[in-house]
């Protein structure tokens, strides 16, 4: 059997810094990547994942429903609307570009998968910078985004709540026992979501694992990460780290 194929964008950065040795300094760029850990849990699943790092997606995100369709799912991570909506011909010339989120949402009306997980610019983001509030995406979303930064720090950490049926697609074999998250975005539900999997009730069991339908298509929200920092390294070295995105996935893409 062939394996489906996906389209993860974003789960990059460059970060730079300034060294200070008394009268001396010098600056530094790293480049960061931000999935490795679930790239590297997948690569025996039944996902040929294409990995597009955000500086990537800017330019080489499909500009068109032929495009997207050679994929059976997306997933947005980490990556915030204005690099789907500035592509360098019109950002940089001035021309008329297809605006991708409108791409995204017809893809998925017309039956493809569409995945967010959380991260600093998913959902609406740190001081509101992902945007993908009142988009096209959020139509095809289970959840609505807050109009302001939706970002929940739990340095504490939490320990998700499973709340749908243990015989579901997604949760079936991952038990109830879940290791700590430090962190989410915080959502709001849209009427028909169905919630597999909230934060802590001390955070309001607010919506942590969320799956929907739209047109043709289906959606899914897992609204903390993928990996650090919200997403510690004992979440990564459970035995349920590849089978909860994997079934995911498989729930997302299934006919």
């Amino acid at each position: 059997m062939s394996r489906k194929k996906v389209l993860l964008a974003g789960e990059s950065w460059v970060s730079t810094a300034t060294h200070i040795k008394g009268f001396d300094q010098f600056p530094t760029v790293t480049y960061h990547q931000g999935a490795d850990e679930l790239l590297d849990a997948l690569k025996d699943s039944p996902y040929d994942i294409t990995f597009m790092p955000a500086h990537q997606a800017q330019r080489d995100f499909p500009l068109t429903m032929e495009g997207l369709a050679q994929y059976d799912a997306v997933i947005l991570s980490d990556i915030g609307a204005n690099t789907l909506l500035l592509h360098p011909d019109t950002w940089i010339h001035s021309r008329p570009t297809p605006n991708r989120l409108k791409l995204l949402r017809q893809y998925v009306e017309e039956g493809g998968a569409l995945l967010m997980f959380g991260g600093y610019y998913s959902f609406q983001g740190i001081n509101g910078g992902a945007r993908y509030a009142r988009t096209p995406v959020e139509d095809v979303l289970p959840v609505t985004c807050l109009r302001f930064d939706d970002r929940v720090e739990v340095p504490e950490g939490f320990a998700p709540v499973v709340t749908g049926d243990a015989a579901h697609p997604i949760l079936e074999g991952l038990g109830a026992d879940w290791p700590i998250l430090l962190g989410y975005n915080e959502v709001e539900l849209k009427p028909g979501a169905e919630v597999l999997a909230t934060v802590s009730g001390e955070y309001g069991s607010q919506p942590l694992l969320v799956t929907g339908t739209y047109g043709k298509g289906r959606s899914v929200v897992w609204t903390s990460d993928v990996g650090p920092h919200w997403l510690p390294g004992d979440f990564i070295r459970w035995d349920g780290y590849a089978k909860l995105f994997s079934a995911m996935l498989g729930w997302a893409t299934a006919k």
